[in-house]
C-alpha cells in the first residue's frame, strides 16, 4: 500500500519561497515517476511538475516554469517541490502523486493512482 504525505504549506507574502515535501511510505521512491498537482478554490485540480523516476526527466506546467523546482531525494525516500517567485495565484492545496507505472512521465491527472491528503499554501499579495 502506497501512502503520500505532503509537509510544508503555509501562509508567504508574494515573491517568497516555499519548499513542499511528500513522503512515501509502501514502496521505495526512486522505482516510479512523481507528480505535483495543485487545486484552488472553486476551480479543478491542475497539474504543476512532475518528474520521471530517475528525475532525469522533469516537466512543469507553464504556469509555473521556471519559478518552481520538482526534485527528488531517494536517500529520503521524498519528492519535493521548491517554489520560488510566488504569486497570489499559486494559492491552492497542493497534492503529490504517483502512478502505477514504474517509467515515463506524467501529466494528466489520470495517469496517477496514489495521491496525498493535500498541503495549503497561501500567497498573501
Amino acid at each position: 500500500q502506497v501512502q503520500l504525505v505532503e509537509s510544508g504549506g503555509g501562509l508567504v507574502q508574494a515573491g517568497g519561497s516555499l519548499r513542499l515535501s511528500c513522503a512515501n511510505s509502501g514502496r521505495t521512491f526512486r522505482d516510479y515517476p512523481m507528480g505535483w498537482f495543485r487545486q484552488a478554490p472553486g476551480k479543478e485540480r491542475e497539474f504543476v511538475a512532475a518528474a520521471s523516476a530517475s528525475g532525469d526527466s522533469t516537466y512543469y506546467a507553464d504556469s509555473v516554469k521556471g519559478r518552481f523546482i520538482i526534485s527528488r531525494d531517494s536517500a529520503k525516500n521524498t519528492v519535493s517541490l521548491l517554489m520560488n517567485s510566488l504569486k497570489p495565484e499559486d494559492t491552492a492545496v497542493y497534492y503529490c502523486a504517483a502512478p502505477r507505472s514504474y517509467s515515463g512521465i506524467y501529466i494528466r491527472e489520470r495517469d496517477y493512482d496514489y495521491w496525498g491528503q493535500g498541503t495549503q499554501v497561501t500567497v498573501s499579495s
